[in-house]
């Protein structure tokens, strides 16, 4: 994802909304081959093959049209393979068919032709859980991904290889086919088209907005088309563009003479303080219209906005943090811009992100700090916010209701409101319609929607929209209209149940088609009715479930009608099995559902006590929660209910953190140290898109091997006398720093500057720190030798957004010069260890305690000093500090817990915190925003003992914390998944390093 960023099958009916809106257009309005009817099963590895394909109005699986209504998030994002599962379950709950997943190649490379595809990084894991949750799955593996991440997705040694990236150049497509073969060979085990997985699209490369009309681009292009198929990928590809500029749409470059299997996509992230913009039917067509730059096939938005990312500093959003993305992108903004686009015809409709992680280690991209919460739907911490209610209600309803799947722009309509932009829908097949109503302005407004013969007034808060239909199939009854959101229908015993939408303390009007009178029995909520000229109308006010009953004449099944406000409606969780649908009213969560024999067994999630209702097919007579038979009633509602609440959550009690102990480090400051196994600097020539300095050696990090974290340089000279002041010119991203030493004592500290509104996209800066040599280093008068110690935080490598090959861009020191001589300095550096072999090249970088092992469990420590918080010395350098913790959760209960750091802002330090060896992020005190840092559970021992180990940089101009650090509890839910603790090996696992070099030994194929 980068900074960018088709129709319904909707339901008939004649009518008119308001606005009007300039002509029906055709676009969206070509027969198809495939009839309007019941959506395919729920997908799984079912040993069965599948077909999937597509026409110009939807995805098409084994013939049964599916809207794709899916989520985006990142297994490299949350490392605890068992928490995959739980944001697994909360997607399917919600209402998402599909989840979307970048591969990122740098998390799983950590040299040329070494790859690990274990532990943490378990493609194949993550892929069988999602079929096992039945969803299908959108594989996003570049070869690059951008996505806020280091390099783009490159692995840092790509960063010091001939051949430029992201064109057809052939030493780049070497290593590109190699990434390829090994994702692929897991991918085409997960193919929902041999039945063993549920992969039903996958992308190629991301963005790709440059060489599009050169060969070069369309080359590449080509390969990877030919090398994803020669693979044995057989599902339909697509590429995401960056914007709706029609590049590689399907005749755009060569795909081997195949047709129809190539899909045009787009990615759009508007802004929230916008007009939602028309993509599609609606919108001003051609190649730059969205989906109508492929009137063949169905409208694709890989990536839509669900948020938004944040810099460090926090200048995106007023310092506010991600809390600020989720308020302007919250639940009306997802009503506005999601229907919107499914008025215009996008059935394929990602968001990005719904869960958004933790860019842990050395993952992130300078344009972002550690937290990738990005305002989603389900927060980093996991936890479920209200933007999720829209979400659950259109998801739900998508799937319900197949009229959707298949939608031709209807005629315009006037409801006579002006700020109320309407959208009219119809189904070709069924006849039923569609009607969405926009409302652009902030005040309420009222529209006059024309739904057969009659007026009908429909409420629009501002700043929000909603969904209508008419004509829809309600089981074996006909809905004429209602002014609430259809959100499910399902039959369940001898009785039809559908289920309505909108927010609390609305009066809706919901008309059926009766052929008689009925008999009407409201059961629990406001509600009255009228019957005429054979419609029924239902007049509720909702607040909270709403319930009546309707029996019809001639019709032996009746149909129980739920009316349920936003609290409700995600406490309604539908679910198909064999043996026919399931509908749980009351917990916080559904996760599955199984019927055996008479008894639903259920398992989920509860926050606070909570009643349980089923409804369930025929013969079933008990049910089971979480392993627990509870006692039932039976209900007028036609339900099973539990006869006490669910309980709740249990209490969560935190630990205060006591105990520290401290070292300090930073010896190759020091003049006496041996760096003899360090890599000495004498290169002269570089792969960097970085010049490097005349006359002297190549200094970046990444020609000598080390790409992740900090890096040393010690440079050793004769001959300095006269020298007053030395400067060293130095390249980092964002919110790099450089700390320098001569003989030993401290020259200072050089910091880039906080990024601005005008520069929160920069990710590559460069500047020149220059120290006077005062009365401090009068040795320099004399012949030396001398020794110049130089740590440089680098940050992160630039993304290759333009194809440029911004990602090696250098890193590290450029050059050094001193005023007033002209000293030769031989320099030596060294950074990061060998590559852990379970947490992975990204964990950790090249200070001191990091190769020693301080930050790892087990290590002895017995011999550091005590020290309590807060701190308040001035030291430029770095001190560990350590603790242990033991937690006692529940193992009934989802705890999720966080840590917590605040001190005074003029402090000037930042903090690596590493929780049992891993590298959970990096805390910067005077820069900020982010002050909590999520701990998973996995790699947190909840019910254990845990290490922690902070890493303190501080540049000695203000006394230095840390101040005050403490477990803070995030979220807690009675239920969750199994967690298997993540692997972390202490000191004893450490990889072996080159004595020549200080690298590491080779690496794993």
């Amino acid at each position: 994802m980068e900074l960018s960023r088709r129709t319904f099958s909707a339901l008939a009916g004649t009518a008119a909304l308001g606005l009007s809106l300039g002509g029906s257009g055709d676009l969206c309005a070509a027969a198809a081959t495939v009839p309007t009817g019941p959506p395919p099963a729920t997908p799984g590895a079912d040993g069965r093959t599948h077909r999937v394909d597509f026409d110009r109005y939807s995805m098409i699986v084994d013939g049964r049209r599916v809207v794709l209504w899916s989520g985006e998030m990142h297994p490299f994002r949350l490392p605890s393979p068992s928490l995959w599962r739980d944001v697994l379950h909360k997607l399917r709950a919600h209402g998402y068919n599909t989840v979307s997943v970048y591969v990122s190649w740098n998390y799983h490379s950590p040299a040329p032709g070494s790859y690990d595809f274990t532990g943490v990084r378990d493609l194949d894991l993550f892929l069988r859980t999602a079929a096992e949750t039945g969803l299908y799955v959108t594989l996003r593996p570049g070869p690059y991904i951008n996505a806020e991440v280091d390099a783009g997705g490159f692995p840092g040694w790509l960063t010091a290889t001939r051949g430029t990236a992201r064109t057809s150049d052939p030493t780049y497509l070497r290593h590109v086919d190699e990434w390829l073969t090994v994702v692929n060979r897991i991918a085409v085990r997960h193919l929902y088209t041999r039945g063993t997985g549920t992969i039903v699209l996958y992308q190629l490369e991301n963005e790709y907005a440059n060489h599009v009309t050169e060969p070069t681009g369309r080359d590449y292009m080509a390969h990877l088309y030919r090398k994803v198929r020669a693979d044995g990928i057989d599902v339909p590809l697509f590429h995401n563009d960056k914007g709706r500029n029609g590049y590689w749409a399907p005749g755009t470059f060569d795909r081997g003479g195949e047709r129809g299997r190539w899909l045009y996509g787009f990615d759009g992230y508007p802004s929230p303080f916008r007009t939602p913009p028309d993509w599609g039917c609606f919108g001003p067509g051609g190649l730059q219209g969205g989906s109508t730059a492929s009137p063949e096939t169905p409208g694709l938005i890989a990536e839509f906005g669900g948020g938004w990312f944040d810099p460090w500093g926090g200048a995106e959003f007023g310092g506010k943090g991600y809390a600020e993305s989720r308020r302007t992108r919250d639940a009306a903004y997802e009503r506005r811009f999601y229907l919107t686009n499914l008025a215009n015809g996008i059935k394929v409709h990602n968001v990005y992100m719904t869960f958004g992680g933790t860019s842990w280690g050395w993952l992130p991209a300078p344009v972002v700090y550690t937290s990738y919460d990005y305002g989603a739907a389900l927060d980093e911490a996991r936890q479920p916010t209200a933007k999720l209610v829209p979400m659950h209600q259109i998801g739900h309803l998508l799937q319900n209701f197949p009229d959707l799947a298949k939608l031709d722009r209807g005629p315009d309509i006037s409801c006579g409101a002006p700020d109320i932009r309407a959208y009219h829908l119809v189904n070709p097949d069924t006849g039923a319609h569609v009607y969405v109503l926009r409302n652009d302005g902030s005040a309420d407004a009222v529209a006059a929607v024309p739904l057969e013969g009659t007026t009908v007034p429909v409420p629009v808060p501002g700043r929000d929209a909603r969904l209508l239909t008419a004509g829809i199939s309600l089981g074996r009854w006909t809905l004429r209209h209602s002014t609430a959101q259809p959100m499910l229908c399902l039959t369940a015993g001898r009785q039809d149940v559908a289920v309505f939408t909108g927010r609390t303390g609305e009066t809706t009007e919901t008309a059926l088609e009766c052929a008689g009178v009925p008999a009407v029995t409201v059961l629990e909520g406001t509600a009255d009715w009228t019957y005429n000229d054979g419609v029924l109308r239902v007049r509720a006010r909702l607040d909270g479930l709403t319930r009546i009953t309707v029996t019809g004449r001639g019709t032996a099944v009746p149909l129980l009608l739920l009316l349920a406000d936003d609290d409700a409606s995600v406490r309604l969780w539908p679910r198909t099995t064999p043996s026919g649908p399931v509908l749980v009213h009351g917990p916080a969560l559904l996760r599955t559902a199984v019927l055996r024999g008479a008894t639903a067994e259920l398992t989920g999630d509860t926050i606070d006590e909570a009643d349980l209702e089923v409804w369930a097919p025929r013969g079933v007579t008990e049910v089971a929660w979480n392993g627990t038979r509870l006692r039932t009633r039976h209900t007028r509602s036609g339900s099973l209910r539990a006869e006490r609440r669910l309980p709740g959550a249990g209490v969560v009690r935190l630990p205060p953190l006591t105990g520290w102990r401290r070292k300090a480090e930073n010896p190759e400051s020091a003049v006496g140290f041996d760096d003899s196994t360090w890599r000495t600097a004498d290169l002269t020539t570089s792969f960097s898109t970085t010049p490097v300095p005349a006359g002297g050696p190549v200094l970046f990090a990444d020609d000598y091997g080390f790409h992740y974290g900090d890096v040393w340089y010690r440079g050793r000279f004769e001959g300095a006398d006269g020298a007053e002041s030395v400067s060293l010119s130095y390249v980092t991203g964002t919110q790099g720093l450089l700390m320098a030493w001569l003989d030993g004592r401290p020259l200072g500290t050089h910091r880039m500057p906080v990024p601005d509104a005008h520069t929160v996209r920069r990710a590559t800066w460069t500047a020149r720190a220059t120290f006077p040599l005062g009365p401090a280093n009068r040795s320099l008068r004399g012949n030396g030798p001398h020794v110049l110690a130089v740590l440089v935080r680098r940050m992160q490598h630039d993304q290759d957004g333009r194809a440029n090959d911004t990602h090696k861009a250098g890193r590290g020191l450029g050059s050094v010069t001193f005023n007033g001589a002209f000293p030769a300095v031989r320099w030596r550096i060294q950074g990061e260890a060998a590559p852990d072999p379970v947490r992975g090249p990204l964990n950790n970088g090249g200070l001191y305690g990091e190769r020693e092992g301080w930050h790892l469990p087990g290590l002895p420590d017995h011999g550091w000093r005590p020290a309590h918080f807060p701190r308040a010395e001035r030291r430029q350098g770095v001190v560990w500090y350590r603790t242990g913790f033991r937690l006692s959760v529940d193992p009934a209960t989802d705890a999720s817990i966080g840590l917590t750091l605040r001190d005074d802002p003029s402090r000037a330090y930042r903090v690596q915190l590493f929780l049992n060896g891993w590298n959970m992020g990096q805390y910067i005190n005077d820069v900020g925003p982010q002050h909590t840092f999520v701990l998973p559970n996995g790699i947190l021992r909840p019910r254990g003992d845990n290490t922690l180990a902070l890493a303190v940089l501080s540049d000695g101009t203000t006394p230095s914390g840390p101040g005050s650090v403490h477990l803070t509890l995030l979220g807690r839910a009675s239920g969750g998944v199994p967690v298997s603790p993540v692997s972390s090996p202490g000191p004893a696992h450490r990889p072996a390093r080159s004595r020549a070099s200080g690298r590491p030994f080779g690496g794993t194929a």
